[in-house]
């Protein structure tokens, strides 16, 4: 008689609260293990109990300090690994170094491929991340990649606060580039309401910088709701706001799955013209603002966790 695979969550140091909302929702405790450094600052790991022929999940954005959190993924895998599981899932709810994610002039990395194969060659045998920042980058796994989406927790957040304004047709959605045209257009179905695109010049020579250029929509006497995956150092996004009530908007929000907000973002969220920074928990909040709120992705990721453990379809999480 075969025995029924066992289900074993661990957590990384990155972002231990998520993992305790997710095993929370699946009513388990959090395995325990032992993160330690050596005195030249080299991570160690060690599990404290047998999980041979366990089915485990690895909970570990690789969000600040990325390499570190990076590393520290791969030993973990590499521990489960040698311990002789029956399977090792990787739950990434951000996944870093995706922003390189093809050429885009001579003598580039593509660096979102090397870390699929890093991770794939650790011993991983499954991902579960949240909004990639391309979908092709599933396609650099040699394994399989499920790409959950924040969207609907932060399009149920606007139809929820902004219910009278979407009855009166109000509202509309805007997409900080052309590159996120799918994603704000899933969004703006979600909502019931209008898309606006905002057209930008981007400067390939420095990161993190672009210069806004064109609005395609038309957003006068509306409320905008701009919608984007990360938010980085908040610049595309805080011009895109300027922008947009430059041109007539009467309130914008701003939204995202993940909030890295690196850099200047504070200072320039709390300087901007958007009334609020929507984010889902897929990174720990590392600043207090009153601009920004948290919603709570764990329990997407627990339904996934789940399914995958009892060996049931995904198709309508996404």
């Amino acid at each position: 008689m075969s025995r029924v695979k066992e289900l074993k969550i661990f957590s990384g140091t990155a972002h231990p609260n998520f993992t305790e909302e997710i095993a929370k929702e699946l009513n388990v405790q959090v395995s325990g293990a032992k993160h330690f450094r050596f005195s030249d600052g080299e991570i160690g790991y060690s599990v404290d109990d047998s999980i041979r022929g366990a089915d485990v999940y690895i909970v570990q954005p690789t969000c600040y300090p990325v390499n570190e959190n990076l590393m520290e993924l791969l030993i973990m895998a590499d521990a489960m690994k040698r311990a002789s599981t029956k399977r090792i899932t990787a739950v990434i709810p951000y996944f870093g170094y995706a922003r390189q994610d093809r050429k885009t002039k001579s003598r580039e990395p593509i660096t979102a491929k090397l870390v699929s194969d890093i991770i794939a060659r650790s011993g991983v045998d499954r991902v579960i991340t949240a909004d990639l920042h391309s979908g092709q980058i599933q396609g650099f796994f040699d394994i399989p990649v499920d790409n959950l989406t924040g969207i609907n927790l932060l399009a149920d957040y606007f139809i929820k606060e902004l219910k009278e304004e979407l009855s009166k047709n109000k509202v509309i959605v805007v997409s900080p580039d052309v590159g996120g045209v799918a994603r704000a257009r899933k969004f703006a179905v979600k909502l019931g309401t209008d898309l606006a695109i905002i057209d930008k010049r981007r400067s390939y020579e420095i990161a993190n910088v672009c210069e806004v250029m064109n609005i395609v929509g038309d957003v006068k006497d509306k409320i905008c709701i701009l919608v984007d995956d990360i938010i980085d150092t908040s610049g595309t996004i805080c011009n895109a706001g300027k922008s947009l009530m430059d041109n007539g908007a009467t309130k914008a929000f701003a939204c995202a799955t993940h909030a890295v907000l690196s850099g200047p973002a504070l200072t320039r969220i709390n300087n901007s013209e958007i009334e609020k920074f929507i984010f889902s928990d897929t990174i720990p909040p590392k600043v207090k603002c009153d601009k920004l709120c948290y919603l709570s992705i764990a329990p997407l990721f627990a339904k996934a966790i789940m399914r995958l453990h009892r060996e049931r379809p995904l198709e309508d999480l996404f």
